[in-house]
């Protein structure tokens, strides 16, 4: 008994000391990538904003006429809006709003393609011609026009809602990649090793072929992330999504629609910063991604 405890403890020993040796290389990785960690750096960069912004710039949504469209000054570092209120309080809380929007879609749909795409890879027969007839139609029909339909359709209220609307068309491309994955995956040594000894499908697809595939999915999570501020803003800008006054997307609206910026009036800043947010994150979403890849594929580190 004491034995075989020195043995598990050393083993879980062994285990987090090779899971923390690869969590350094990859970031030693991102480190000599220069854009790679310029990358890093924007994202972070945003995810502090998003974090200590509102409690370092207060957001006050009171209306001030006599003060809108301000010039950049000391008591406003970016001016004020059509109603008067301070626009770098609105992006620093809208940086939340983009950032938490973002994430969500990433995640549900990571999930269902990671859900589809592994049923009909692990399932095959019957089962997988019937997800991939269903994952190639998507595949079909624009996204885009899509949400569209879905946000007037969809009432709104929370990122959730939002993120659903987003995710619910975006998945099909992963799902098909996943399912190639877990393909090639089915015949490997260590797959035929765990069946034979009798291990169960969930630890064979949890415990073994997700971790072949985690650095595949993460590559995508983050440039599904880039995608969702896109069509966010996109949805927004069109007028179909009033989720939030201080998104970035809604603040290109307000400054198209009630101040006319797009026209050269005087609230080009307050048109301006909503666009510079998004060029930056996503940006940071582009360089990482690579850098990303990068570690996580031999084959470009040696190039």
């Amino acid at each position: 008994m004491d034995t075989s405890g020195t043995i598990s403890a050393e083993a879980l020993a062994t285990q987090r000391a090779g899971r923390l040796d690869g969590i350094r290389a990859f970031f030693g990785i991102i480190r000599r990538n220069h854009r790679a960690f310029a990358g890093l750096l924007i994202l972070i960069f945003f995810v502090l904003m998003a974090l200590v912004g509102p409690q370092i710039l207060t957001l006050d949504n009171t209306a001030r006429y006599s003060q809108r469209l301000q010039a950049p000054s000391w008591s406003h570092p970016l001016g004020t809006d059509y109603a008067g209120r301070d626009t770098a309080a609105q992006f620093v809380h809208g940086a939340n709003d983009v950032i938490t929007l973002s994430l969500l879609t990433a995640l549900f749909t990571v999930t269902i393609a990671f859900l589809v795409g592994g049923m009909a890879g692990v399932a095959g027969g019957a089962l997988d011609s019937a997800l991939m007839f269903v994952t190639n139609i998507i595949l079909t029909v624009p996204s885009f026009p899509i949400m569209m339909v879905l946000a007037m359709v969809v009432t709104i209220t929370d990122p959730f809602s939002f993120a659903l609307v987003l995710s619910i068309w975006s998945w099909a491309g992963l799902a098909r990649a996943i399912r190639s994955q877990i393909l090639s995956l089915k015949n490997r040594e260590f797959i035929e090793a765990s069946r034979i000894l009798g291990l169960g499908l969930p630890h064979i697809v949890f415990r073994e072929m997700l971790p072949n595939m985690a650095s595949y999915v993460a590559y995508h999570f983050i440039m599904i992330m880039r995608n969702a501020v896109t069509a966010s803003v996109g949805l927004m800008v069109l007028g179909l999504v009033p989720f939030s006054a201080t998104h970035w997307g809604m603040m290109l609206n307000l400054a198209m629609t009630s101040t006319g910026a797009v026209y050269g009036s005087t609230a080009l800043i307050y048109f301006v910063t909503p666009i510079m947010g998004i060029m930056l994150f996503q940006m940071g979403c582009l360089f990482f991604a690579s850098g990303m890849e990068e570690a996580f594929n031999p084959r470009l580190r040696t190039q």
